[in-house]
């Protein structure tokens, strides 16, 4: 345990007075880089992130793994001339280091070194120019990392910084309508910090939280806010803008505020201004003389497309030196990393790359950046085994291969991974194998778009599902092997094996991708396919190609305030590597607009917010990114389509892929819905919705959530489908017409009683439920596991729930006990054979009813 300095300060205390000073207080110089997008090498934990050195913060932190040549950089938004760099270092400092700049965040110019720093806080005079700053750790001074309370530039800011456009001098609050919560007394109204007199003030109530406000009288851009304190100030308070009064966005965060005189740039729009007070500097009440309100008559500055893909995409070619070094750095930090926040993507240039072998370890992707998967030739391994883990590889999540081709070194490549690891557009030339060394547990996994020059050996693989690729041949299988549209897939036996085979996929849609058109990064996104069999390259048709221009490229720092104008005004997403913790929802409105996450991005909902919404238009493509619930209840993480939503999309579907939900297990996670489609026409490709069962933050109640998912729109598909753990139901279908193609689930494992999960005279929600209004439903691939560890004695009822009605078909369905952790009493409502003892043998139904 690492224990941080305390230093003690002896203040005097002085009585308030209540009239003004003739003088105003001096505002503090605020730092280019505070509140900026930062972004790191490493992160010692999620508690530490890169943007708790940039936040004004004094009282949180950067740190790194504990390693040297770590770095911290931070984007100013533009270019600037800088003059000086503070560095208030955390008992884990750096002895050495350089400070270096740039303005493309890749080439970088050495502006200062240290050498046998000490610690505290260094305060360096440099001279430079750039938009990018960064502090580069050469050695460090402790056994621990690097870590910075704060790391502050200062300088003269070019264009960008303030926003640019033009922020007018008028003060637009002038004489405005103004309320406040409350009121010292009737000589403080709001009305007094709006009627341009700095005599004259408003103030509050001594108690947290206070706020007051100002009606503008229309919506209006707003680009910066001017506050004068009187001696009673806010330490903690938000600037917010609303368009109705009611559902308030923050447009600046202050935590370590020092009265005074402050302007502040922001960014937003809103017919109200509140200034929300949280916690006070003084033990009276918060007082302000003036609030001056500036708006933009040149609207709000347009978010940028394009720019580099940030600093944890990790790109390479051919002659890269050292690349089997870097492959194996990332897998040494991230082999059992499974709750950590680093994340990564490695992008192979078109090329033949000989000798390699890429092991991948949590939270790291490894894609070609060709048209076709043949345009990377790999003559070596892409491997995920279980070493870690004792050989066991039930544990093998996120992570994730595409768009290349290998030439395995023994002729057989091993990719034992469990949920979560999708493996597409891949050409193996040779075989695979599912399994881990020693041919331990298993429990995957997902196969789409691939071909498989030789044998498929899943082996100790509880269930795998593959979708519209060739394989040489499989040659075995333990309890739901699915295919659908497979050539060279076995036929079904699943009287008397695992095997489940459709000979197409009634509909598809391949993932959109990352490529390179001559030095040029664009987003190829693929057409629809209907009754697909096979492999959709080496043709692509269909598809189309956007460059990279149309996306807001999203780094660590981000705010949901700047994706969600980037959306609104016509961007698509790119999430490179990182975790993005966010206070408002992403709302995504527009018909076309692909949400595209490289390396596993993660989505963390802050304050109870839900994390996603789109809209219920055509055709928008959710792909690659994980959202980890937050430790505020969230009602629902992924809503695809208002409720209620009616509109026919079946020529140009919502599509869903490699789109996982987590909650707990990185910490105290909390939601009620997890997945709601309440679009029609919808295809969810691949998707784990999981409520943790292991991990930090895990309890019956600690990372309670109802729901996995709930469909509700008509005619939606789901291919892969994998949810486990939830309270209650952990799938819900109530839209007429579904049709689901593999089914994985575990039931939750911390069920205390019986009595917890009893509910209409039945013990145990159904892993899968039809809704009795349901007229129409087909399924294939369907299996639910049970493992009661808190009480063996439990039988649940059924594994699935569905009417009987003439349009309603299970195919290929099972429930298993594992280790005889509690029963089942049947399979589909009150038809099939109860399991029994603790030998896991399934009990089966081919088709229901």
């Amino acid at each position: 345990m690492r224990l941080r300095s305390l230093g003690v300060a002896l203040a005097t205390a002085a009585a308030l007075v209540t009239i003004p000073s003739q003088i105003p207080a001096a505002a503090a110089e605020v730092p280019l880089s505070q509140g900026r997008t930062a972004a790191s090498s490493s992160d010692e934990n999620a508690g530490t992130p890169a943007a708790g050195a940039v936040d004004g913060d004094t009282g949180t932190r950067w740190s790194s793994a504990r390693s040297d040549a770590q770095w911290l950089q931070v984007d100013l938004g533009a270019s600037a001339t800088l003059s000086r760099v503070v560095l208030n270092w955390e008992a884990a400092y750096g002895k050495d280091y350089k400070i270096q700049v740039s303005d493309n965040g890749t080439s970088w110019a050495d502006i200062r070194s240290v050498t046998g720093g000490d610690g505290g806080t260094d305060t360096l005079d440099v001279s430079g120019q750039g938009r990018y700053v960064r502090m580069q750790g050469v050695s460090r001074a402790t056994e621990y990392g690097y870590s910075l309370w704060e790391f502050q530039v200062f300088g003269t800011s070019g264009t960008g910084n303030p926003p640019a456009g033009d922020c007018a001098a008028a003060n637009a609050a002038q004489g405005k309508p103004a309320t406040a919560s409350s009121t010292e007394n009737a000589g403080t109204p709001a009305a007094s910090a709006f009627d341009g007199n700095t005599g004259t003030r408003w103030s509050s109530q001594a108690s947290d939280p206070q706020w007051v406000r100002v009606d503008l009288g229309s919506v209006q851009d707003i680009c910066k806010v001017d506050l004068s304190w009187e001696a009673a100030y806010g330490r903690e308070f938000t600037i917010q803008a609303s368009a109705d009064g009611q559902d308030w966005t923050t447009l600046k965060s202050v935590t370590n505020g020092t009265g005074g005189t402050v302007s502040h740039d922001v960014s937003g729009s809103g017919r109200y201004v509140r200034i929300n007070g949280t916690v006070r500097g003084t033990g009276y009440g918060y007082s302000l003389w003036e609030v001056a309100v500036h708006t933009g008559t040149g609207g709000v500055p347009p978010v940028e497309g394009g720019g580099d893909l940030g600093p944890n995409v990790i790109v390479v070619d051919p002659n890269t030196p050292d690349l089997q070094g870097k492959f194996d750095q990332v897998f040494a930090q991230q082999e059992s990393n499974q709750f950590g926040s680093g994340r990564y993507q490695f992008l192979m240039k078109p090329g033949t790359y000989n000798g390699i072998n890429a092991q991948l370890g949590f939270y790291t992707s490894i894609s070609g950046l060709g048209l076709n998967p043949d345009d990377v030739r790999i003559n070596g391994d892409i491997t995920v085994d279980a070493g870690w883990f004792n050989g066991n590889a039930t544990q093998n999540f996120w992570r994730s291969a595409e768009n290349l081709s290998l030439k395995p070194v023994n002729g057989t490549d091993r990719w034992a991974v469990a949920q979560a690891a999708p493996f597409r557009r891949i050409h193996v030339e040779g075989g695979l194998n599912l399994a881990p060394a020693g041919y331990g547990w298993a429990s995957g996994g997902y196969i789409a778009d691939s071909k498989i020059d030789g044998t498929v050996g899943p082996y100790s693989q509880q269930q795998w599902y593959t979708r519209e690729s060739s394989v040489g041949g499989w040659t075995n299988g333990v309890w739901n092997m699915t295919f659908s549209g497979v050539q060279g897939a076995p036929a079904t036996n699943f009287d008397s094996g695992p095997y489940t085979t459709l000979d197409t996929t009634p509909v598809s849609r391949e993932k959109p991708f990352l490529y390179l058109d001559g030095n040029d990064y664009k987003v190829f996104v693929p057409g629809k396919r209907t009754n697909a069999r096979g492999v959709s390259w080496p043709a692509n048709a269909g598809g189309t190609s956007l460059p990279l221009s149309q996306f807001y490229v999203v780094k660590p720092g981000a705010t949901a305030a700047t994706i969600n104008a980037a959306l609104a005004q016509g961007l698509n997403l790119l999430f490179t590597p990182g975790v993005y913790h966010l206070d408002q929802t992403i709302n995504v409105d527009r018909a076309n607009t692909v949400v595209l996450g490289l390396g596993l991005a993660t989505i963390v909902p802050d304050n109870g917010v839900d994390a996603m919404h789109v809209a219920d238009v055509d055709g928008v493509r959710l792909a690659g990114f994980l959202i980890d619930a937050g430790a505020a209840r969230s009602d629902t993480l992924l809503q695809v389509g208002a409720p209620g939503s009616s509109a026919d999309h079946a020529a140009n579907p919502t599509t869903v892929q490699d789109v996982f939900i987590r909650i707990g297990g990185a910490g105290p996670g909390l939601a009620t819905h997890s997945m709601v489609i309440n679009s029609d026409d919808a295809i969810i490709d691949h998707t784990w919705i999981w409520r943790a069962d292991h991990g930090e933050g895990v309890g019956w109640e600690t990372n309670r959530a109802d729901y996995g998912l709930e469909v509700n729109g008509d005619d939606v598909l789901a291919t892969g489908l994998f949810v486990e753990h939830f309270n209650k139901y952990d799938v819900v279908w109530s839209g007429e017409r579904g049709r689901t193609i593999f089914f994985q689930n575990e039931k939750a494992y911390d069920v205390p009683n019986a009595a917890a999960v009893t509910h209409d005279g039945i013990v145990g929600y159904a892993a899968y439920k039809v809704a009795d209004s349901v007229d129409v439903h087909e399924a294939w691939g369907l299996g639910s596991y049970c493992n009661f560890t808190s009480d063996s004695s439990i039988v649940q009822h059924h594994g699935f729930q569905v009417p009987v009605k003439p349009g309603i078909r299970l195919h290929s369905i099972q429930v298993v006990s594992l280790g005889g952790k509690g029963q089942y009493a049947h399979v589909v409502n009150d038809t099939g054979a109860p399991t029994s003892g603790s030998d896991t043998i399934p009990s089966k139904i081919t088709s229901f009813p």
